[in-house]
């Protein structure tokens, strides 16, 4: 494929794109960061209760950390459907179209999560309980991939030539702004009730508030994609689903690259937000109150750091950015044993460090190669590239820390993060060969 510009496609050329001056990428940066707030802030929730509920709830007869191993288990299985979210709803938007197939996603997303509010624990009607947690995860995943509407590949598109990385950074905002949410929920729960009643009820009041979230989110991305103007330049740019058989074999690899490229970044995303509660409330002295504190100080970091993520993009490009940010990561990697063992000190440098890194790099990971696409793969090959890339980069990441860390030492979260930094320096340079592009 012959080179092209940084997050640009053959599409952008001045000879073939479409004149799209009228539209404003901010409108549409609105709608994405609302979007994607709400479908953090769900799968947040369950992480967090992951480690602060579930256990007790449904797994009262293991250890606590088997059962938040097996919570973890839980978690993954979100990630592992998603991809079949994206192709079925894929083909729900083909017969019924965008709008139809947002409004299923969303709901079905809102609904899963909320029915987690209304389970049963073990106790009351036996292993049905961990079943019921498992069909309402994987409905979230199933939900997560059918929300792909294009509109980040629209953004993209539409943003000023110079500023692509910026713009780019937009739609990742919604993760830090999910998870402060999430956490801010969780910490003022924790906080104000006794063990008894956050376990009873407290801790469910954070799964009814998604599903309102999911509602403002519904309407702020209706009000973009059913709207005949961005209707009109989300089929201008070729942004509908493709046969995904002729995607994977004619441009399958680029998928993986793409993938791959991110792991870093994907890995680290749940290392610093998920796997430490975990690993605080079981190894420990600091309360699991003061430590959300701190989370809520890194996610604050996390999003100031995405805009300079933008900016510095924009100065020497997205995926030479990925790689030096990569090699930070390594080096993080490298002294993460020392920080998370050192206290509460070296716990809370560990936080601080890891969510400055994470938003920076974040800020960049998705759809880095996404310019790699033809036009009329680009849709479906952006949806399916970020589902393979959470499934490989952090999808089993706090299940396969926390396993490794209790029985090998923290020298394991290192080598795991280590293997995530390798990948995408090796497909980082896998890319550039093929493209030319930095």
């Amino acid at each position: 494929m012959s080179s092209t510009s940084t997050l640009a496609s053959p599409l952008t050329s001045k000879d073939s794109a479409p004149d799209n001056s009228h539209l404003a990428p901010g409108d549409i940066a609105v709608g994405v960061v609302i979007g994607r707030a709400s479908e953090y802030f769900d799968f947040f929730v369950y992480g967090i209760a992951s480690v602060l509920v579930f256990p007790a709830l449904f797994f009262p007869d293991l250890s606590k950390l088997n059962g938040i191993l097996w919570s973890f288990a839980i978690f993954s299985l979100a990630f592992i459907v998603r991809p079949l979210g994206s192709l079925a709803s894929m083909e729900l938007q083909r017969h019924f179209g965008r709008s139809v197939k947002l409004t299923v996603a969303l709901i079905l997303l809102g609904s899963s999560t909320v029915s987690m509010a209304l389970l049963p624990s073990t106790q009351e009607v036996g292993a049905l309980a961990v079943v019921l947690l498992a069909a309402c995860r994987i409905g979230q995943g199933l939900a997560l991939g059918g929300s792909w509407d294009g509109l980040p590949s629209l953004l993209a598109l539409n943003a000023p030539e110079h500023r692509r990385g910026w713009y780019a950074m937009l739609g990742q905002l919604g993760a830090p702004i999910g998870f402060l949410i999430a956490c801010a929920l969780f910490g003022y729960l924790w906080r104000e009730l006794n063990a008894q009643d956050f376990l009873d009820w407290g801790w469910r009041y954070p799964f009814f508030a998604a599903f309102a979230l999911n509602v403002v989110a519904l309407f702020a991305r209706l009000r973009l994609v059913v709207t005949h103007e961005y209707e009109r330049e989300l089929q201008a740019n070729e942004l509908e689903p493709c046969a995904v058989t002729d995607l994977v074999r004619q441009q399958g690899h680029n998928i993986f690259i793409g993938a791959f490229a991110a792991l870093a970044s994907y890995a680290l995303f749940h290392l610093v937000t998920v796997f430490p509660l975990s690993w605080i409330s079981l190894y420990s002295e600091q309360s699991v109150g003061q430590f959300l504190a701190v989370q809520l100080v890194g996610g604050l970091l996390a999003a100031a750091a995405m805009p300079v993520s933008g900016w510095l993009a924009d100065r020497v490009g997205r995926r030479s950015l990925l790689g030096y940010l990569a090699v930070a990561i390594a080096l993080f990697a490298l002294i993460t044993p020392s920080l998370l063992g050192g206290g509460t000190v070296g716990q809370n440098a560990f936080i601080m460090i890891g969510f400055v890194l994470m938003g920076l790099s974040y800020g960049q990971a998705a759809g880095a190669v996404t310019s790699n696409f033809l036009p009329h793969f680009r849709y479906s090959g952006a949806a399916l590239t970020a589902d393979l890339a959470w499934l490989i980069g952090a999808a089993f990441a706090p299940l396969v820390a926390l396993g490794l860390s209790s029985h090998f030492g923290l020298w394991a979260v290192s080598a795991y993060l280590l293997s995530g930094c390798a990948c995408t320096l090796l497909a980082l340079r896998a890319n550039r060969q093929l493209t030319g592009q930095r």
